[in-house]
């Protein structure tokens, strides 16, 4: 089996709609799929009849349900994804929403600075690339690549630009990681901490903070990541085994955002069905003659 399990679509970040994203997850030759777009479950229904439609394809798609969560920890930002939670919880709904409702505000104050540094972007230009999605970081980056003003997506996120303190950086409410799992928890959902060691990003948490968290209920990290170089995965599959913790692969497929492709990293089919033997909020959805 092939499971990719941290993917975007046009609900956040991505340029993928949900339904291009189940076809593309076939086209990769993918077993299962899971969409954790941020903060935001709005790509879920598309995604799910999508799946309906696909018909005999001859390779089933098994979807799961899940949202990347934006949260910081003593003033470092991370992002946890939760799988297979009850999405209409009252208590984490209403913590996604808040999230999400304080999106506009900062990339509008990312915008006015990075004009005062003299870079032409505007807040139009920002809205028509994000148009419905909930809008972040990679739509201004997306902003200046357009403007040539850097080369890349991920050339933007350096400490000039956008990357966390960086020249053009504005932070926005972000939950804390404990009360994030908390919440998941209590929606029937499981945990993982995403790409914890992607240095290239800005400042990582310290390794105490993953035993503060696996003290917490998280559930796993994902080790397997295309901002994890060998050593680095090879630490945090040694810090797993001491925390107990799940270890999952996954491309973090953001469509034509980002270089990497659907499947680049997977995650063992062992622990993917431990993670669904976790869970009580939701289920894996299977597609035509699929299984879950």
């Amino acid at each position: 089996m092939r499971i990719d399990l941290h993917t975007h679509s046009t609900a956040s970040d991505g340029t993928d709609t949900p339904t291009e994203l189940i076809r593309n997850a076939v086209a990769a030759g993918l077993d299962v799929i899971a969409l954790t777009d941020h903060d935001s479950t709005r790509g879920h229904a598309e995604a799910i009849a999508a799946l309906a439609g696909l018909g005999d394809t001859g390779r089933p798609l098994t979807f799961v349900p899940g949202a990347e969560l934006s949260c910081r920890l003593d003033g470092i930002g991370l992002h946890l994804l939760a799988y297979l939670f009850d999405a209409t919880e009252p208590e984490f709904l209403a913590a996604r929403e808040l999230v999400r409702d304080d999106r506009v505000p900062r990339a509008r104050a990312m915008v006015g600075k990075l004009q005062e540094m003299g870079v032409p972007v505007t807040w139009e230009q920002v809205a028509r690339i994000a148009g419905d999605a909930s809008l972040g970081r990679p739509h201004i980056a997306t902003a200046l690549v357009e403007l040539g003003v850097v080369k890349t997506v991920s050339d933007a996120f350096t400490p000039q630009w956008l990357a966390d303190g960086g020249l053009a950086y504005a932070p926005k409410y972000e939950l804390d990681p404990v009360e994030a799992i908390r919440l998941v928890k209590a929606a029937g959902g499981v945990t993982v901490f995403a790409h914890p060691q992607a240095v290239k990003r800005g400042r990582t948490v310290p390794e105490s903070a993953l035993a503060k968290l696996a003290g917490a209920g998280l559930d796993g990290i994902e080790v397997d990541h295309m901002d994890h170089d060998g050593p680095t995965r090879a630490r945090l599959r040694a810090l797993a085994a001491e925390l107990g913790l799940l270890t999952t692969g996954s491309s973090d497929y953001h469509g034509s955002r980002k270089t990497v492709e659907l499947g680049a990293f997977t995650t063992d089919p062992e622990i993917y069905g431990e993670i669904t033997r976790r869970s009580s909020g939701a289920f894996p959805v299977p597609g035509a003659g699929g299984r879950a």
